[in-house]
């Protein structure tokens, strides 16, 4: 091989080992931005949220540096095949992380909120969500990194517990603010925290879909385990 022209194969080996690691490091800042939320909301901590809200620029500026990055591969080195497929994947990937940072920050704004609301029961169920949402997300990310078909199909299948904790704890806010109207708004504000939780939780799985595509080339089922239930929730007074 000539000079210039192995030059140019390692120049572009590198820039797609950069694009792993950009992307990688965003899915750290947002799983980060999941636990740190999740902390303010139980420990009542307004500081805490303030500052999780503060943290969203930057991942959405790591979307912008991924966006161009990928951009300017398509254009300057034309990829194929595999090379190819993880190009889109991240540009799709990149887009469900800043999602999940939108929804982490909104989190946050909500635990301030809540803050300033008497305590509302147990958030155990807060805390069980956003520990399986962290692991999904890891997990997709970690397949990503290591190009594992076989983890990301696992992260993929796995959504279904958290929507059996967001059903759980969407009939116990119902349920509080039936037995006394004083519990209305810290209540309401705590479901769209756990809606915020599960939606996470749909992103990690979309990201373990798009990562198995990358690897495979082959599509998963459109279809996944699921089991929110919230829609069809019916929660009768007290006796």
């Amino acid at each position: 091989m000539e000079p210039k022209a192995e030059h140019t194969v390692r120049s572009y080996a590198e820039e797609l080992r950069r694009l792993r690691e950009m992307v990688a490091r965003m899915g750290g800042l947002a799983e980060r931005q999941v636990a740190d939320s999740t902390i303010a909301l139980v420990r009542r901590d307004a500081e805490m949220a303030t500052e999780v809200m503060g943290r969203d620029a930057a991942i959405d500026a790591l979307e912008r540096e991924i966006e161009n990055l990928c951009i300017r591969l398509l254009a300057l080195r034309q990829p194929v095949g595999q090379d190819l497929r993880l190009v889109v994947a991240v540009l799709k990937i990149s887009h469900d992380i800043e999602r999940i940072g939108d929804y982490a920050r909104n989190a946050a704004k909500r635990a301030i909120v809540v803050s300033q609301q008497p305590p509302l029961g147990s958030l155990n169920g807060f805390q069980r969500m956003a520990v399986l949402v962290q692991e999904n997300l890891k997990g997709a990310m970690d397949a990503l990194v290591n190009n594992d078909a076989a983890r990301a199909d696992e992260v993929w299948a796995a959504d279904e517990p958290i929507d059996e904790v967001y059903n759980g704890i969407f009939r116990e806010m119902l349920t509080f603010m039936m037995e006394d109207p004083r519990n209305i708004t810290a209540a309401t504000h705590l479901l769209f925290v756990a809606k915020n939780l599960e939606r996470i939780g749909d992103h990690a799985t979309n990201i373990a879909e798009t990562v198995h595509y990358a690897v495979s080339g082959d599509k998963l089922p459109e279809e996944r385990p699921k089991a929110d239930s919230s829609a069809f929730a019916v929660v009768r007074p007290p006796a």
